[in-house]
Parts: structure tokens; sequence; C-alpha cells
């Protein structure tokens, strides 16, 4: 027999809140410890803090007496448990002790952890890096970490390998204590710290967006920095903050980060001390990607605050000999060359002027850095905020091939439920996002939210907040719509050939039916982008479903004619037999 989520709550409540208020806390532990063992059937202490953390707290003293006791007393994990989740919402600095001491327990490690992430930050990331397999690259750190030598931290943490996951990357930079890092090479006031300079003010180097307003240069206050590693320094922080925004995680990283609004203003004040290289141009325009339309954005920045940071990198990446780096389209190395090209076709989206009122809805394809390589994403935009991360945030918004393709986000005369984005791991596992998007009147709106809970848990999840109902001037979300569906500046030649080859099998179905097939998908490979991908389904004899990807590489002829080679060869022969 299992619980709902309902049903175990209203449990715990009744069994827990009287002892909740408990003048005796010693007394109420004892008994709160009989009482949750003899649930029947019990519950894992692993969900406990998912309910400790609504229960109704009449009296936050007395409740945060009665957790100390059970930390204390406790004999089962079940009982300590729900005292750590007690003093994660009511702890005191003099409770790290005792919790560090728990940690000693295998089975406690992760409510532990919960609990010194609110009450001691850096405490909770090194007992996290202590607590997973550490590799012979961090290990170095984690033991200058655990001794507090502030100067071997800093040269470990330079040394850092950058391709750490995204868990990694927001652990170490919250062990290491970053931002002080940081903002002991690019303090705020004093040297080295970087200046905005209007464009014009004073000799140099152009500064402005092209063809825009005067814009913002960054240089040094008072010369070259003291601390010949700081620019080493400031790059690591860049990768780190790069690693947190990864959606593989399903949540980015970068919301759990809680310096990272100074974490990006130091790094864009000392934006200037980088070199222009391809690696830093790429770290400096994924910042200004995030911080516009990604989860980066959702953080309480504050009036004014994104939008300096954002002013200050863009100065940096406008910048001659900054505007040079990606201009290498003829590299031998292929992850240069991809590298490169994705840096030309995301900085004119992304470089835009900071200052530009904010529309209500915009609609920008997102390509990340390969690098890292990520799924392409339609980036929605309300007021601002990112829409999918802040609603959903189990993995990113769906392709263009998808949204922008097939006309989906369209308003018609009918209302249409839309998928807007999947789990990382697919819907089956963890969820998906849907929005019924209908006209009314001269609005379009968006309402009837569907996140479907993932399979499979323990109990029923709780309940979510209710989503908003979004209403869009109809002219202008029309008009926002063409536009995004008619950008193609975010495709390169592979994947401009593989979004023709689409349309014209949804123009021309018998492409695929005279043979038994039908489209699964057209893109381009995940590693080698330059290669054009059509996936081709057919039911096989015992009515399971079948599979096979088409190949094409980047033979240099124009995109157009490789999609009107291979719808032609769609019309003329069964594919199954390239």
């Amino acid at each position: 027999m299992s619980r709902s989520w309902a049903e175990t709550k209203d449990e715990l409540t009744l069994l827990l809140g009287p002892l909740l208020i408990a003048p005796d806390a010693a007394e109420a532990a004892a008994e709160a410890g009989r009482r949750l063992d003899a649930m029947d059937p019990p519950l894992r202490h692993r969900y406990v803090h998912v309910f400790v953390q609504v229960l109704p707290l009449e009296n936050e003293a007395r409740a945060r007496a009665l957790a100390r006791c059970l930390v204390r007393t406790g004999v089962s994990c079940l009982t300590v448990s729900v005292g750590i989740a007690l003093l994660a919402r009511l702890g005191e600095p003099r409770d790290t002790p005792d919790l560090k001491t728990l940690s000693l327990l295998r089975a406690l490690v992760r409510p532990v952890i919960r609990a010194l992430d609110v009450l001691d930050r850096p405490a909770a990331a090194l007992l996290a890096l202590r607590n997973q397999e550490v590799s012979p690259e961090l290990a170095p750190l984690v033991q200058a970490l655990t001794a507090h030598d502030e100067a071997a931290v800093r040269d470990r943490l330079i040394a850092l390998p950058g391709d750490v996951a995204p868990d990694v990357a927001r652990r170490v930079a919250e062990a290491a204590r970053m931002t002080e890092l940081l903002s002991a090479v690019v303090p705020e006031r004093g040297t080295p710290a970087l200046r905005a300079v209007p464009e014009g003010r004073a000799p140099g180097l152009r500064v402005g967006p092209e063809g825009g307003a005067p814009g913002l240069r960054a240089v040094p206050e008072g010369g070259a920095p003291s601390d010949p590693r700081a620019a080493e320094l400031l790059a690591q922080a860049a990768r780190l903050l790069f690693r947190m925004t990864s959606v593989r995680d399903y949540v980015a990283e970068i919301l759990s980060y809680p310096d990272a609004v100074p974490a990006y203003e130091a790094l864009a004040r000392g934006a200037g001390l980088l070199a222009p290289t391809l690696d830093h141009y790429g770290l400096l325009l994924s910042a200004v990607q995030e911080l516009r339309t990604g989860s980066g954005a959702l953080h309480g920045w504050g009036p004014g605050r994104r939008e300096a940071v954002l002013a200050q990198l863009t100065a940096v990446l406008n910048r001659p000999e900054w505007r040079a780096v990606p201009e290498d389209r003829d590299s031998e190395v292929p992850s240069v060359r991809w590298r490169a090209g994705w840096a030309r076709r995301a900085r004119a989206q992304a470089l835009r002027d900071p200052r530009v009122p904010t529309e209500r809805l915009r609609v920008e394809v997102f390509e990340r850095d390969p690098v890292d390589r990520g799924t392409i994403e339609v980036r929605i935009l309300v007021d601002g905020r990112p829409l999918v991360p802040e609603l959903f945030g189990r993995g990113p918004a769906d392709a263009p091939e998808d949204l922008l393709d097939r006309g989906l986000l369209r308003a018609g005369a009918e209302p249409r439920e839309v998928r807007l984005a999947e789990a990382y791991c697919t819907e089956g596992c963890c969820g998906a996002l849907y929005v019924t998007i209908r006209r009314d009147g001269d609005e379009v709106v968006w309402a009837d939210w569907r996140c479907p809970p993932p399979p499979g848990l323990p109990f029923d999840p709780p309940v979510v907040r209710e989503l908003p109902e979004l209403r869009f001037d109809a002219g202008a979300y029309d008009a926002e719509i063409a536009r995004a569906e008619g950008d193609t500046g975010w495709a390169w030649p592979a994947r401009r050939a593989a979004r023709l080859i689409a349309a014209g099998v949804r123009a021309r179905p018998d492409l695929l039916t005279r043979w038994g097939l039908r489209l699964g998908w057209s893109g381009t490979d995940f590693r080698n982008p330059d290669e054009t991908l059509l996936s081709l389904m057919y039911d096989t004899e015992d009515g399971s479903p079948g599979q096979f990807l088409w190949r094409m590489p980047d033979d240099g002829t124009p995109p157009e004619d490789r999609a009107a080679a291979v719808l032609h060869r769609l019309a003329t022969v069964d594919p199954r037999t390239v």
C-alpha cells in the first residue's frame, strides 16, 4: 500500500504537529521517534525533507529545540532526517558542527548537505565534492579546500579542467568562494577594477553596437592588473559559469548558484583583461546569451544591474580586435571551424544594444557554444524573462524545426495545445510542458498549462503553483512569430538543408508513404554538425517501429541543391536501398 502526497503530508502533520509545540523538547523527540518508526507503511527517509518543508510551524523556537534533540538523540535515519530537515528551515550557525558530524554517516550525507546549503554553503559544497567520485583533476582542489590553504585553492581552481560536470562546477565555485577570489583581482573600486567609459570620452577602440548608439568600453583603472594570474582566474570563472548553464542535468545549475549575480558582475568588470582568443570570445558571448535569454536572467538582479553587465560584456566583444576573432572560416581543425561559425551566427543576435526596451514577447533560436554542444532550442521570453526555465526547468525548449517550421506557435481560429519543452531525458521519464494557444478577439491567449508529472514516484508530487494565463496583442504576436519563423540566420548549411528536406516531405507526404515510411526527424549529427541526418521510421514485420538514418555529408553544394537532390531521390528510389 502506498500513500499519496496529500495523505503523507496530512499524516505527518497529525503525527508531528503537537510535538512541534511541546515545551519539553527531549520528551517530544522521544515520542516523535516512536511515532515515526511505527508508520505503516514506513516513510523512506530520503523523501522526508519534501514534507517537512511544508509542515506548519506555530512556534519556531520550540520546533528548533525539537530538531536539535532529534539530530542528537535520534536512533533511526528517519527520525534524525526529520530533525535535519527542520534545521534546514530553522537552523542557526551553531548547528553546523552537529550537522557535519552526522555527515559521517553515509545515509545522512544528502540530508546534511541540504541543511548546510542554508547554513553554510561553502561547507555544503565541500561535503558534496568529497562524497562523490572525485576525478584525479579535482582531487588536488578538494585537498586544498580541506586544508583551508587559500593560495593553493586559487592555483588548483585555475588548473581545473574546463569540462567538469554542471553540478561539480557549481559546487567548486561555492566551495572555493569564487566570488571572493574574483573580488580580490577585480574589486568594485580601485586597481585593477574596470570602469565603464562612454565611447568618445577617451581615445581608443570602437565600443558601441554596429550602427547603434554609443556604447561603453571597459578599461582597467590605474593600468595593468597587479595580479598576473587575474586573467586566468577570470577565464576559469567564465568556464564554470558556462558549465552551470548546461541543461544536461535537467535543471540548470546556475539557478542554484546563489552568487551568480556578483560572479557575472566580476566577470564583466574584468572582461577587458582577457586576451582576445576564440575560447575567451566563446565564454563571454555565452555569458551574454544566458543573461539575455537563458536561466541566468532569472536571478534577482535588481534595477539596471543585468543591463550594466550586458553593456560591459558587449563593449568588450565589440572591440575591433575581438570582432576579428571568429573570422577564421578555413581552419583545418573542425572544432575550431564549428566554434568560429557559431560565434559569427550568434553574435548578431546576442550583441544587440541591451538598452533597447524589452518586447512583451520575444522568440529567439538559441544555439549553444559547440565546445559543449546542446540541442538547438526556441527560447521564449515574456517581458524579458525566459519562460521555459521559469515554469518547467527540466530541460530545454523544443527545437525550431518543431515549434517554428511547423507553425505550432501560430494562433489559429481553433485552440491548439502545443508542447513547448520536454525533459532532457524524454517526456516519458520526467515530463514535458504544454500550453493551449487561442485567439480571443484582438488578443492571443496562452492558458490551460499542462505539466505531466514524472511517473514512478513513491508518492504523488505536490500541487504546483497555478501557471499564469498570458495575453498578447494579436497584431504584435503575429508579427513576432512571423519574424521568428523567417529568421534563418541561426542555421548553418547542413541544418538549412535538413529544414528544407523536412519542409519538402511535409508538403508532399507521398514521398515517404509510397515506401511505407514516415519522417522521424531531420537535423544534423550531434558530433559532426556538417552532416545532415534524416530519420525515417517504418513498421517491422512484428509491428514494432523501426528506424534508419540517412546520412548526408557536406559536399560543398548549396543547401537548396542538396535538399532538392534528396527529395528527388525520395520520389524515385526507396531510400532503404541508399
